[in-house]
């Protein structure tokens, strides 16, 4: 960087969520300076601040994020969604010129195969001690049939997140009926909807490179959710945020109420994972707490930044005060003790107030609004820029009107699998 004071982050968005633009916050209240690169009607695009704003091109995607980069010249850069995550392995595996940056944000290459998998990351963390779920990769109907499987449990696809290509089964016969829903022509048509109606960018793209993606079946785990986010570099974590999930946003959504949560085999998760896979940038990784034993289960890692970046839930401040401080050598981070979450229950905004505006946990945990970007609240409050698109709102009344033309396959996260009968 060409002054200490003054890091450039550079952030990466192809999904209309707000992470990206809080993390933002984040890093310029940490001394930073920001650019960023996402779609059209991108909540980014309404903060004040942010140095400037690039577009994703769907047609080229990963070469309008290349000639962002290079325009930018960042200190970091910071993949906001799990998309983001695999463009950046893409230009790392095709342009040496940028390797180094990309290693310096989000960890070793040597590392990308394995977090692309959630098989060999769970492999990886079990040889580590951590607990996981039995989990084993499924390549055909006829790997159900093996009998030490155990059930129900839940069939994943890789390089899916939010909850799509997620499927709860309850017994082998389950598994064999819905197994197909998670290739071919269904998903085919799904692409090219957020393709064409949804103007996501890279739709296409991560269409066709997740032909022949690995399906893994692994046990349902009774239990309570919880996750955590952490800031590491070259291996070592400088800062982490725990917490247990009170609320989703539908049925294994992502969280919208969370509560703050000192967990020492989570924390240790993360800084085994953080240095076997020499892992730097921001990280998250997702776990079930075990109703008869209290034991925590990692089922998945999150291999980018996740929504709690940017909550001061410590004197230090937040993650990305954490890592703009290991970026600019600054001995500490900035003053954040005023600016602490008082408040170990957080809802989180929007969705907190969206989603379920009756929880109880509204009327006693901290709003986490970002007041001081009105522009970015009233964005934030709208529905998302794809759902306010003509053809989104035709297709979400014809839903209406044929309730039944859901595909209950399709059901995401951690949510209970159907009673096996």
């Amino acid at each position: 960087m060409d002054d200490e004071s003054h890091a450039v982050v550079f952030l990466s968005a192809t999904l209309w969520w707000p992470t990206s633009p809080r993390l933002a916050m984040a890093f310029l209240r940490s001394g930073c300076r920001v650019s960023a690169v996402c779609p059209h009607g991108h909540p980014l695009r309404t903060l004040a601040g942010v140095d400037s704003i690039y577009t994703y091109r769907s047609l080229n995607s990963t070469g309008s994020l290349k000639a962002a980069i290079e325009s930018v010249r960042p200190d970091l850069i910071i993949p906001c969604d799990d998309g983001a995550v695999w463009q950046f392995h893409e230009l790392y595996a095709r342009d040496a010129g940028l390797r180094p940056l990309i290693e310096r944000s989000i960890g070793a290459g040597n590392a990308y195969a394995a977090l692309e998998s959630r098989n060999q990351t769970l492999k990886a963390a079990a040889e580590l001690g951590i607990l996981v779920p039995p989990t084993r990769p499924i390549e055909s109907v006829r790997d159900f049939r093996n009998p030490q499987l155990e059930w129900p449990a839940v069939l994943k696809i890789d390089g899916t997140w939010g909850g799509d290509g997620v499927v709860h089964v309850f017994n082998r016969s389950h598994a064999e009926r819905v197994f197909p829903s998670l290739f071919g022509a269904r998903r085919k048509v799904m692409a090219w909807k957020q393709f064409l109606i949804d103007r996501h960018p890279v739709a296409l793209w991560l269409w066709r490179r997740r032909n022949g993606s690995t399906v893994t079946l692994q046990k349902f785990i009774q239990g309570r959710q919880a996750t955590t986010m952490f800031a590491c570099w070259q291996g070592e974590v400088l800062a982490s945020v725990t917490v247990e999930v009170l609320a989703t946003q539908g049925a294994g959504g992502a969280a919208i109420i969370v509560r703050l949560l000192n967990h020492q085999e989570i924390e240790r998760a993360s800084r085994l994972l953080a240095r076997r896979f020499k892992l730097s940038g921001l990280h998250g990784l997702d776990f079930v707490i075990d109703d008869a034993t209290q034991a925590a289960y990692l089922i998945e890692m999150n291999p980018r930044a996740t929504q709690l970046g940017h909550l001061n839930v410590s004197p230090q401040g937040n993650l990305a005060d954490a890592l703009s401080t290991r970026l600019m050598s600054r001995a500490d981070p900035p003053e954040a003790s005023a600016r602490r979450i008082q408040n170990d229950t957080i809802a989180l905004f929007p969705h907190a107030w969206k989603a379920d505006p009756g929880n109880q946990f509204l009327t006693s945990g901290y709003h986490d609004v970002p007041w001081e970007q009105p522009a970015l609240v009233r964005e934030l409050m709208r529905d998302s820029w794809p759902d306010r698109r003509l053809l989104n709102r035709i297709l979400n009344v014809l839903k209406r009107l044929n309730p039944g033309s859901k595909n209950p396959g399709f059901q995401g996260g951690m949510d209970h699998p159907p009673p096996a009968n």
